[in-house]
């Protein structure tokens, strides 16, 4: 008996989906599966990250309204707020029929298949890739640009990829790709054909929004602003300072997650000493 066809899930009620794969006996089979309980961030909880922030909702903004919008990729350090900020945008426009499908990178080539899955729905769907890279013998990233591009047909219409990375080509990079690069007689570069596929991948972005490491005092604002959010006084925050550097010190990071972690330990501290 062959498997069910796949259910249709309730859009109109749930935000957030993941596109999974499920082993059967004939085989692989993907499925869209609500996120019950969703992590909500809210704008106002990411701190100095304002001008990215901008450029996103405005996007967003503009995707959910109807108007033309690019698809996203944010690149930059770990831990400074791309992803949290992906979020924030499905909170602010959640309930104007913004709709967000996970995908992760193995499952890149299903792209196409999701955008025919949600074709003519009236809901916004934006598909978001986290930390998102491919190898260069990885043929994954075709469905990728299957979707940026539309391939024969147009760009799914409700459809748009935000996706985040370390890496603004998306794919690894080696000294034996510069060897394929050759100068012309007036002495200009023209790149391999490895760097030309890098390149043309990640250009069919048309926003690209780049994230760096936090300054100690932009570490220090986030976590007084985390210290807050969890109950504790601002009077004690500055009791927290050093503690709050020798953490960050520890992991080698000022990131906005290791503020964060940060925070949730010094006010559990705090709260069960009180």
């Amino acid at each position: 008996m062959l498997p069910d066809p796949p259910t249709v899930p309730d859009f109109s009620s749930q935000w957030a989906f993941r596109w999974r794969r499920r082993p059967t006996a004939f085989g692989s089979f993907p499925s869209l599966e609500p996120v019950p309980r969703l992590a909500a961030i809210d704008l106002r909880d990411l701190c100095h990250i304002e001008s990215q922030a901008e450029r996103v909702v405005r996007n967003t903004e503009q995707f959910v309204l109807g108007r033309p919008a690019n698809n996203v990729l944010l690149t930059g350090a770990r831990g400074t707020g791309k992803s949290s900020l992906v979020r924030a945008c499905l909170s602010s426009f959640g309930d104007r029929g913004l709709r967000l499908i996970e995908v992760d990178k193995a499952d890149m080539i299903d792209l196409p298949e999701i955008a025919n899955r949600v074709a003519g729905r009236p809901e916004r769907f934006i598909v978001f890739c986290d930390d998102l890279s491919f190898e260069t013998s990885d043929g994954a990233y075709k469905g990728l640009k299957t979707v940026l591009d539309g391939g024969l047909s147009a760009q799914s219409e409700n459809l748009l990829v935000y996706a985040t990375s370390n890496r603004r080509h998306l794919m690894s990079e080696s000294m034996r790709d510069n060897l394929g690069a050759k100068t012309d007689a007036d002495g200009e570069i023209h790149p391999g054909e490895t760097i030309e596929e890098r390149i043309s991948l990640s250009e069919r972005f048309g926003l690209w929004v780049s994230f760096h490491s936090f300054s100690q005092s932009h570490y220090l604002d986030i976590v007084f602003h985390w210290l807050s959010v969890y109950g504790v006084e601002p009077s004690s925050h500055e009791s927290a300072r050093l503690p709050a550097l020798q953490w960050a010190t520890a992991r080698g990071s000022r990131s906005g997650r290791v503020a964060l972690a940060f925070a949730k330990d010094w006010s559990a501290s705090r709260h069960g000493s009180a």
